[in-house]
C-alpha cells in the first residue's frame, strides 16, 4: 500500500463509504482504502437520514397520517441501502441460532435462502423501527428529523468499532475484502457521530450514545461467542440493532 493510502483521512473516503454502504450512483476508482474510509460511515448516515427525513416530510406536507410518513422514511432507508443491513440482520439471526458450531453458522449465513429466525428478526426489526419513527412523527416533525439523523449517524459509527475490535470470522466476503479497520479510524468515526448528534439532540445525545454502545458491545460479544469474529452480515445486524436502540431511547 502506498504511503499516501496510510493517511487517516482522504477526500475520496466519503465517496468510497457511500459506494460501500448505499446504492447511490457513486463512482470510485479504487476500494483499496475500504477499511480506512470507515471514519466516514457516520457521514453516510447523515446523508441517508437526511434523505429519509425529507421523504417523510413530503408525506406530512401531503397530509398523510404520521404512520404513513414514518413508513415512507423507513422505506427510503431500506431502498437507499439496497436492504444491505436488513439482509445482514436476517442472515445473522439464521446463522447464530440455526447452527450448532461456528463452521455451520458461517455456512448458514452465506446461504442465500432465508430461514425462520431471519424472517422473525426482519419482522421485529422493521416493526420496531416503524413504530419508533411513527411515535417521533406524532411528537413533532423536529423530533422525527433529529431522531432519524441521529439514529442513522450513531448506528453507522458502530460498524468501524466492530471492524477494529473483532477479527474477520471468514477468509472471504465483503468485510474481509474491506479489511481491518485501524483503531484511530474507529475513534474518529465515534467522535464525528457524537459531534453531529450533539448538534441535533443536545445533551440527549449522551443517553442515545450510551445505548448505542451497549447494543454494539452486546452484538460484538455474541458474534465472538458464536463465530469467533465479525462478517459483513454481523456488521449489518449491528447497524440495525443499534439504530433500534437509539430510536427507542429517543422516544422513551
Amino acid at each position: 500500500m502506498r504511503k499516501n493510502d496510510q493517511a487517516l483521512v482522504k477526500a475520496s473516503d466519503f465517496a468510497l463509504a457511500l459506494a460501500l454502504l448505499t446504492r447511490l450512483p457513486v463512482h470510485v476508482s479504487s476500494f483499496d482504502r475500504g477499511a480506512r474510509a470507515a471514519w466516514a460511515y457516520p457521514l453516510v448516515g447523515l446523508v441517508l437520514g437526511g434523505l429519509a427525513a425529507t421523504a417523510g416530510f413530503l408525506g406530512h406536507w401531503l397530509g398523510f397520517h404520521p404512520a404513513i410518513s414514518a413508513l415512507i422514511s423507513l422505506t427510503f432507508l431500506v431502498v437507499l441501502t439496497g436492504a444491505m443491513h436488513e439482509d445482514g440482520l436476517a442472515d445473522t439471526a439464521d446463522g447464530f441460532w440455526g447452527g450448532w458450531d461456528p463452521a455451520r453458522r458461517l455456512e448458514i449465513m452465506k446461504d442465500s435462502h432465508i430461514g425462520t429466525y431471519g424472517v422473525i428478526a426482519l419482522f421485529f426489526g422493521l416493526s420496531a423501527r416503524w413504530l419508533a419513527l411513527w411515535m417521533l412523527y406524532e411528537a413533532s416533525l423536529a423530533a422525527a428529523f433529529t431522531g432519524l439523523l441521529a439514529a442513522a449517524i450513531l448506528s453507522r459509527a458502530a460498524l468501524p468499532a466492530l471492524m477494529a475490535s473483532l477479527p474477520n470470522a471468514r477468509a472471504s466476503g465483503l468485510s474481509h475484502s474491506t479489511g481491518r479497520c485501524p483503531a484511530r479510524t474507529a475513534w474518529l468515526a465515534a467522535g464525528l457521530s457524537i459531534g453531529f448528534s450533539f448538534l441535533l439532540l443536545g445533551a440527549s445525545v449522551f443517553g442515545a450514545a450510551a445505548l448505542a454502545v451497549i447494543a454494539g458491545l452486546a452484538m460484538a460479544r455474541i458474534a465472538r461467542a458464536k463465530i469467533g469474529g465479525q462478517t459483513g452480515d454481523v456488521l449489518g445486524a449491528t447497524q440495525q440493532v443499534t439504530e433500534i436502540a437509539v430510536l427507542f431511547t429517543l422516544i422513551a
